[in-house]
């Protein structure tokens, strides 16, 4: 977004370099942490981000994307950046390696990622499909709300929800905090019958699982599952695969008991709609909240893609990410197994 734009353009006095003289790299604006004194204790202890260290840590990330990947086009703000060693506890190698998969995701799936921004997706947004609570746990994680059944799917395709998805994830991750704390995703499958779900076929579970847990700079904390029907085994089945175990772990489905789901998440942090006390659920805040951000968005996903990091996106394409066409037959496997739940 904002952050990330500005990182890598010619400086104005480019112009009036000669045709064989580059300019030097700019040199990202300083950064100022927005964290309280419990959150830099929690980021040292369960992060191993020492704050004496941080910027010292940012540069030899810094260093690395310069050394080893000079053509991706990519932010080297220290904000940025950190969002990437956060993600991957201030291991360098696996914040360089998230970094680098971050950006060869997006390069190759243009249906989600070419141009992205709030205003594209108004369809999504104003049919309630996704939310995030107004109040965070109390581990102060923030609270994606995803409704399947709000989406119908001769009005768009399903990829459209998973753009709704990333703009979401891309706008809380700009926070300290949620970098930080990581998310909690609340899932209501209610009313999604047979035909809805044999959209999310492996090739699509595949991409986003992959984006999810190789690809973003979030921490998922879990994932609660409300008001599941039967076929849900069958779409579990076609997740599972794709899951790592730490994150398989993280998946706790509740069906109708919203007693099980106040054991993790209290009655006065959700909506009457699962047996909580803040109100009526409200989707119209967050829409209002990324519209808002429609320049920020704009900035970071409307434009040219250079050729050359084009190609370097399609060449660092992480293992199992890589681009391949769903064919009829994975279609009607994914159908068969979820008749099997019946």
């Amino acid at each position: 977004m904002s952050e990330e734009s500005d990182s890598l353009r010619t400086s104005p006095s480019a112009a009036s370099l000669s045709e064989n003289e580059l300019p030097p790299p700019p040199e990202p604006p300083g950064y100022v942490c927005s964290l309280t004194e419990e959150l830099v204790t929690k980021a040292r202890e369960e992060l191993q981000e020492k704050p004496e260290w941080r910027l010292r840590d940012v540069q030899a990330l810094r260093d690395m994307v310069r050394k080893e990947y000079p053509n991706l086009s990519t932010s080297l703000e220290d904000a940025f950046l950190l969002r990437f060693l956060r993600a991957r506890k201030f291991d360098y190698d696996r914040a360089l390696q998230l970094l680098v998969n971050y950006h060869s995701c997006r390069r190759s799936w243009p249906e989600v990622f070419s141009n992205l921004k709030p205003s594209a997706l108004k369809d999504v947004l104003d049919s309630g499909f996704l939310t995030v609570l107004p109040h965070t746990d109390p581990r102060g994680c923030h609270v994606l709300c995803i409704r399947p059944d709000r989406w119908i799917p001769s009005n768009y395709p399903i990829t459209e929800n998973i753009r709704a998805i990333y703009l979401t994830l891309e706008k809380l991750i700009q926070s300290e905090e949620t970098q930080v704390n990581g998310i909690v995703i609340l899932a209501d499958y209610k009313g999604v019958s047979l035909s809805k779900a044999s959209h999310f076929g492996p090739f699509i579970a595949k991409k986003v699982i992959g984006i999810l847990q190789d690809g973003f700079p979030i921490r998922i904390k879990a994932v609660h599952i409300v008001n599941e029907p039967r076929i849900f085994k069958g779409i579990f089945a076609i997740i599972k695969p794709f899951l790592k175990e730490k994150i398989a772990n993280r998946f706790f489905l509740h069906g109708s008991d919203l007693n099980s789901l106040h054991t993790n998440l209290p009655r006065n942090i959700l909506p009457k709609e699962y047996g909580g006390t803040a109100g009526e659920l409200d989707t119209a805040s967050w829409s209002a909240v990324l519209l808002a951000s429609e320049d920020d968005f704009v900035r970071e996903f409307c434009q040219p893609v250079p050729a050359c990091d084009s190609i370097l996106g399609q060449a660092l394409l992480p293992e199992g990410l890589a681009s391949d066409v769903p064919c009829d037959d994975s279609v009607r496997a994914v159908k068969s197994q979820l008749y099997s739940c019946y």
